[in-house]
């Protein structure tokens, strides 16, 4: 890979290229989608089903499980938890996984190779 670099010290845009065509690059990509593109679709999975009983299971929905708090509150409750628990988890799998990858493919375009 070549280091050049303008007169402001930035390097050229052929760097970026180079990285983004190298197979570290590739990689990197490979094990984001990996984990975001299935997480993603179980997640609108789980939405969807929400969605769909609360227009077609109004009875099942409705069912109340104790004092005035119904099934239907639950799984609702259970999108916000879910929404919490995805992020935490990505959190946690970008900074084991991405992060360090990220940061060799950015200190190889600044030319601060370590």
């Amino acid at each position: 890979m070549s280091d050049t670099r303008s007169a402001a010290g930035d390097p050229e845009l052929t760097t970026y290229r180079d990285v983004q065509l190298s197979p570290d690059f590739t990689e990197l990509r490979r094990r984001f989608r990996r984990f975001v593109f299935p997480m993603t679709g179980l997640f609108l999975a789980w939405y969807f089903l929400y969605v769909l009983l609360a227009d077609y299971a109004p009875g099942f929905m409705s069912q109340r499980v104790g004092g005035n708090i119904n099934v239907a509150l639950l799984l609702g409750l259970g999108q916000f938890v879910s929404t919490f628990a995805i992020t935490m988890i990505y959190v946690r799998w970008a900074d084991k996984e991405i992060d360090p990858a990220a940061e060799k493919m950015r200190d190889l375009i600044e030319g601060t190779d370590k």
